[in-house]
């Protein structure tokens, strides 16, 4: 059987990490070139490239925002000026095509004032230091082909430059015993990208040159000694396997007897074989790149179609979401962090989604903070006052409006919960049951007066006096503070941002008299009416009552208003939003 050679098939080859001794960088990959194989994978792998495009275009959404942007403007602003929404895509497509990203931070004056992407295949990490720090990367155009003569720039690490020349800040995620460079997430899925391309070169081949199936060559004229074997193999070997092999064979003989044969081995169902080994390629890939449903990503599999069901494609997504995307975000935003900790800038940044806000999870969002990391959207959840106010700033305009209850003077006739349609058939009521002398302290139009001094006063207050955990600051100050409001001081409150960012599109101002606290707000104004101690009623009509009955009776027709105003923000449509959202959480 020595005539009989065996060619097995190329072999997998896992990344090889390796110092060398003459050199101050770390090799990555055999011939140093382990990210253009990576690259190389990504242009030439169909699924592969679908799925890093879409996993890249959802890790960055729809760009880059903080949740105190409002509040911290400067902060923001110097934020936008040194991280462009370019470079955070580009920095984002390689964190997941390369398994790092990496930055350029530039300084003057001991400040940064620029970061740029800095491709991370061009650079190469220093040895560790006796602390096992890297120190400085090294830069040079084309690692595969760096010569003894060829100078790298070295480059200093983030941390450890003088504050004045650029420095290189690298994104990736720790992964035990890669100190230097760290694996790709889908490390395991690469040999089935290196399949999938193979195949379709293969394929396209065979339709351009017509030669198929599995060949037998046969050399006629004899059985020449091993070596002879070895050599006529690797030159058949180099000329005609692989997807781009030549499909020409030329030989020369000397009679029609020794000629050349070359026999078929027939692949039996070779259209299915085929289809077999290009889904298998790709649901591997999908697992690799863990993917929880391929529709996220606008690919579509055998398995699932476009009429897959509604409550899975959610699920799916909350999962992928949570388990893919957020993590990625996570790296990004910190690293961020630390290049504008050097200008003493701390945001809260996040990426704004670009998933459906019906496949958002805000179940367990505990603050309005949380509600717009979770959704990415300002003018939906918007900034709670806690973001766009600090707690002094808010008590400080609270305080301008409202006066503490006093049940010493007066005395409380009436309590119920707003209704708007009711509310200037309750004010005429107190003018058919006032009389009488009373302290003076005319404050509102709603006051009764007789004889310049007041009988009865209309006030509101925040209700019900209960909190949540999850409430916003705006609604803990109003029901803590248990004050009574005119009808003037809450349409006054109303023209200050005393609870910015709830208005529309993330306004500072909205309507307090309609929408309380905000969307989704569980309180309401309770209309509390007093009657100054020692006063009477009428002693023609000693039984009036303060009611709607009684003034519609004296020709009183109150003005109908939108129903909403009588409702907490909760029970209204949307719940108080502008735009219809899918809420599951119960009422």
């Amino acid at each position: 059987m020595d005539n009989l050679h065996i060619v097995n098939l190329a072999s997998y080859n896992r990344p090889q990490i390796s110092e060398d001794k003459n050199r101050e960088w770390v090799n990555y990959g055999e011939d140093n070139d382990y990210y253009t194989y990576l690259i190389k994978l990504y242009t030439e792998s169909t699924t592969n490239n679908a799925i890093i495009n879409g996993v890249t275009n959802m890790i960055y959404g729809k760009g880059l925002d903080a949740l105190d942007s409002s509040r911290k403007t400067n902060e923001y602003a110097a934020m936008r000026s040194i991280f462009s929404d370019g470079c955070l895509r580009k920095v984002t497509l390689d964190l997941k095509l390369l398994g790092e990203g990496s930055f350029q931070v530039l300084y003057k004056n001991g400040r940064v004032i620029k970061s740029e992407h800095f491709p991370r295949q061009t650079l190469r990490a220093e040895r560790c230091n006796k602390d096992g720090e890297i120190e400085a990367y090294y830069y040079f155009h084309d690692w595969a082909n760096v010569k003894r003569s060829d100078k790298p720039k070295r480059i200093a690490n983030f941390g450890f430059g003088n504050g004045k020349e650029p420095e290189i800040k690298i994104i990736k995620r720790y992964v035990s015993g890669y100190d230097y460079y760290c694996p790709v997430d889908y490390q395991g899925g690469l040999a089935y990208a290196e399949l999938e391309s193979e195949v379709a070169d293969y394929l396209i081949n065979d339709v351009q040159n017509g030669f198929s199936g599995t060949k037998i060559c046969n050399f006629n004229n004899g059985i020449p000694d091993q070596e002879k074997q070895i050599q006529v193999k690797n030159d058949v070997m180099r000329k005609l396997t692989g997807s781009r092999g030549e499909k020409v064979i030329i030989a020369f003989n000397n009679n029609a007897e020794s000629k050349t044969t070359v026999d078929d081995i027939p692949l039996n169902d070779a259209p299915q074989h085929y289809e077999y080994l290009s889904n298998e390629c790709s649901s591997k890939l999908i697992v690799a790149h863990r993917v929880t449903s391929p529709l996220l990503l606008g690919i579509r599999t055998e398995n699932n179609g476009l009429g897959s069901n509604a409550d899975e494609i959610k699920t799916a997504a909350l999962l992928f979401d949570n388990i893919t995307i957020k993590p990625y975000q996570d790296l990004i935003t910190e690293c961020i962090d630390d290049v504008l900790a050097v200008n003493g800038i701390s945001l809260k940044l996040y990426f704004k989604t670009l998933q459906p806000l019906a496949f958002i999870d805000t179940d367990n969002a505990i603050t309005d903070e949380s509600r717009e990391e979770e959704t990415g959207v300002k003018d939906e959840y918007s900034l709670s006052k806690e973001e766009s106010f600090d707690d002094n700033q808010m008590v400080e305009l609270l305080q301008e409006f409202g006066e503490d209850e006093d049940l010493e003077g007066w005395e409380l006739v009436d309590e119920r919960e707003v209704d708007y349609d009711q509310e200037e058939a309750l004010d005429k009521m107190i003018n058919l049951a006032s009389t009488g002398t009373a302290r003076p302290n005319s404050k509102s139009k709603q006051d009764e007066v007789t004889n310049d001094l007041t009988a009865f006063k209309v006030r509101y207050q925040y209700a019900p006096l209960t909190t949540k955990a999850n409430s916003r600051e705006f609604c803990k100050k109003m029901v803590n503070s248990k004050k009574i409001y005119r009808k003037e001081d809450i349409m006054q409150m109303s023209q200050r941002a005393v609870n910015a960012g709830w208005g529309l599109s993330g306004a500072a101002t909205y309507d307090i008299w309609l929408y309380k606290g905000g969307g989704s707000c569980r309180h309401f104004w309770m209309r509390k009416t007093y009657m100054a101690k020692g006063v009477q009623p009428d002693a023609t009509n000693p039984k009036a009552e303060i009611s709607v009955n009684k003034a519609k009776k004296e020709g009183f027709k109150p003005e109908t208003n939108d129903d909403k105003v009588a409702k907490r923000p909760r029970d209204m449509k949307n719940r108080g939003f502008i735009k219809p959202k899918n809420f599951t959480t119960p009422r």
